[in-house]
């Protein structure tokens, strides 16, 4: 379960994914974002760290997906994409998720689990959380009899549009143009307004 908060952000998410993706090395060059399409939570166990990937439609039409945490405090080893002004939470620093190790541990634990993308609960106005209706889900596959590793570091290398990350002992891909035709193994499958698709795959 996520937890929001109602808030004033500069820049904006939008923003910041625009600015980022033409620099992101598995999208350099790419038309700037023109539509936010959906997005998607997993839940960091310690309660620190914002986990959301964004499944934008750049100016050629075409869906990437992009991946971001938000921390409270620098993450030196990861890739900064930016830094935002929370209205409620100060300063915080974002992030390329897939060289932040705590993202790589849940997208490897709803793969491996079966899981799913988590419930998004906002506060307003100081009252009770309401509940929000994601705008993207996703869905592990599973891996029967396995439990997911621990990743404690990450190596991550860009081949194309992919990205392909090094962690706890196995290798996953993050498909950020997402693939039509599933390949063979445990995956991430994803369903947005107007497609689906393979969001990442174990290799």
């Amino acid at each position: 379960m996520a937890i929001l908060y109602a808030a004033q952000l500069s820049p904006t998410k939008p923003e910041l994914i625009a600015h980022w993706l033409p620099r992101a090395s598995y999208c350099a060059g790419a038309p700037a974002v023109v539509d936010r399409v959906g997005a998607y939570r997993f839940d960091d166990p310690a309660g620190e760290v914002g986990i959301e990937t964004h499944l934008v439609r750049d100016a050629a039409g075409e869906i990437c997906q992009v991946p971001l945490t938000y921390r409270s405090a620098p993450l030196d080893a990861a890739t900064l994409v930016g830094e935002m002004e929370h209205s409620v939470l100060g300063r915080r620093y974002v992030y390329d998720a897939t060289t932040d190790p705590v993202y790589v541990q849940q997208l490897l634990a709803t793969i491996y689990g079966g899981g799913r993308e988590v419930e998004q609960f906002v506060h307003v106005d100081g009252g009770e959380p309401q509940r929000v209706e994601n705008t993207a889900g996703v869905r592990g596959s599973g891996v029967t009899g396995v439990e997911a590793p621990i990743v404690t570091d990450v190596r991550v290398v860009v081949d194309g549009t992919d990205t392909v990350i090094a962690g706890g002992g196995v290798t996953v891909v993050v498909h950020h143009r997402p693939l039509g035709v599933e390949p063979s193994g445990p995956v991430l499958r994803g369903e947005w307004d107007g497609g689906r698709g393979v969001l990442a795959s174990l290799r």
